[in-house]
């Protein structure tokens, strides 16, 4: 039967460096192989990039702020409504979360939660309440739609936050849809972990957590159901968290206490964020179809930066971008263990 490994390959480049008058000099990098999917990801550039700091509070000032549908004053009138038979109340609102369609909707299903009254809320102000409720309210709408429509299987949580994560508003929110066609990695994902249950009658995600705390390199922590740790393969520059539900496979199996667990594990995340200088993230939530017992649940979380503000260049470039190859300046074992001690 097949098991999980951890592939890699050393790299070693040899120049003539004009900091040490041109002597030769080695500079070791690593690519490795995603034990689920098999994809490629590079480790390079070590110590060449270090999150960079923006002034959020120039966002509150009218130039900076522009229009925001989202505040307060104007989200009532301003956020469309859902039709009846999707949902009756027309929007759905717990604490200071509002959940209204996507004007720019990305699937038949497609919706927004505005997390927060306020337009810039920094990583460590974050209330538990308002992550509890921001994810409750879109579980709610996802298992709204799954009994209003099951043709469309796949659910997930899309979250951008702060430049440069690809948000097109600073103030707090994320997007809830349904969909048949959940992208390119989670449809890898999903066939991949298919074929390794046919193969050794196991679910990859259960086997990963159970192999990561045994190594113990890479894994966080346990807070309930959920297990945290740092990928072998980064998404990110800067790394990548990934949380496990092992044996939660579908929107009908998550709990209330899942909720709480990943809020708890979350703001453990932010608290290293805001050690490391980290502001701005992307982020999924990713739920499987109903009645398989392959694809747990998880969550990911990706550090996002600038290389510098004078251009305001980002952290993705033809690597990302056309060889879908992902890039990460920090080795995920490091990231573990400063992680860790939040946890």
């Amino acid at each position: 039967m097949a098991n999980i490994g951890f592939e890699k390959f050393d790299i070693e480049n040899t120049f003539l460096d004009p900091r040490r008058n041109f002597q030769p000099t080695v500079v070791k990098s690593e690519v490795r192989i995603d034990p689920l999917t098999g994809r490629t990801g590079h480790f390079a550039h070590f110590g060449a990039v270090k999150p960079q700091q923006l002034d959020l509070e120039k966002y509150l000032e009218p130039q900076g702020k522009g229009f925001c549908p989202f505040c307060s004053t104007r989200r009532e009138a301003l956020t469309p409504k859902f039709p009846g038979d999707v949902i009756p109340e027309g929007r759905l609102a717990r604490g200071e979360a509002l959940l209204v369609p996507n004007l720019h909707p990305y699937d038949v299903y497609s919706s927004v939660c505005i997390m927060t009254h306020g337009h810039v809320v920094p990583l460590a102000q974050f209330s538990y309440d308002q992550l509890f409720d921001s994810f409750n309210l879109g579980l709610d709408f996802l298992k709204r739609v799954k009994d209003v429509d099951p043709s469309l299987p796949y659910h997930i949580m899309g979250w951008n936050y702060m430049p440069p994560s690809g948000g097109g508003l600073v103030h707090p929110h994320q997007q809830y849809f349904a969909t048949g066609n959940p992208g390119n990695r989670f449809t890898d994902e999903l066939k991949a972990s298919e074929q390794f249950y046919e193969s050794c009658q196991r679910d990859y995600w259960s086997e990963l957590v159970s192999i990561e705390q045994k190594n113990d390199k890479r894994y966080i922590g346990q807070l309930g159901d959920s297990h945290w740790m740092t990928s072998y393969v980064s998404l990110g520059m800067l790394g990548e968290i990934l949380c496990v539900f092992p044996g939660v496979y579908s929107i009908d199996d998550f709990t209330t206490a899942n909720v709480r667990e990943l809020v708890d594990g979350l703001q453990k995340v932010f608290s290293y964020f805001g050690k490391a200088g980290i502001y701005s993230f992307n982020a999924s939530l990713l739920f499987g179809s109903v009645g398989q017992r392959f694809f747990s649940v998880h969550f990911r979380i990706v550090p996002r930066t600038f290389l510098n503000i004078r251009d305001y260049a980002p952290d993705m470039n033809f690597f990302q971008v056309v060889l879908e190859e992902p890039i990460s300046v920090v080795w995920p074992e490091d990231v573990c263990r400063e992680v860790k001690s939040f946890f």
